[in-house]
């Protein structure tokens, strides 16, 4: 057995790409429209896993697409996918210049998550060890749910 994707469906496609990323940094490995079933599949890898994502298969995020309007809610029942991150510190900044909100802020160096822009639940671990805590992380306060 082995684990292939995660599928993710997005209301907004393109806000969906911005985020996933422009901002949080992945890369999209395949894009496959659907015509007969009105529906868009793009895959995304991490950066350190897209020379695996393409000759072997490493897990991949799937955005599905459906080109008819749908609305989708519960994000939250999906539970959350995870990342490991070389510096969380600089990801969880430039996610916040982007304008998204870090619902639960790396105070510990080693954790946080924030949402995507379908409210799916988005953990950041670092890797390693945790960093040393830092301002302005190690004092502000979880916002929303996560």
């Amino acid at each position: 057995m082995q684990y292939l994707h995660t599928m993710v469906r997005v209301s907004d496609l393109e806000q969906s790409l911005a985020f996933y990323c422009d901002t949080l940094g992945l890369v999209e490995v395949s894009r496959k429209e659907v015509e007969a079933g009105r529906f868009t599949l793009v895959f995304l890898a991490a950066p350190d896993d897209l020379a695996r994502a393409r000759e072997e298969g490493a897990p991949m995020v799937e955005l599905t697409w459906n080109w008819d309007p749908e609305e989708y809610d519960g994000g939250r029942n999906f539970g959350h996918l995870a990342y490991r991150v070389a510096d969380i510190y600089a990801l969880c900044e430039r996610l916040r210049a982007a304008g998204v909100t870090i619902n639960r802020p790396p105070r510990d160096g080693r954790m946080a998550f924030v949402r995507s822009p379908d409210g799916i639940s988005i953990e950041l671990l670092q890797q390693g060890e945790p960093l040393p805590p830092q301002e302005p992380w190690a004092s502000m306060e979880n916002t929303g749910s996560w």
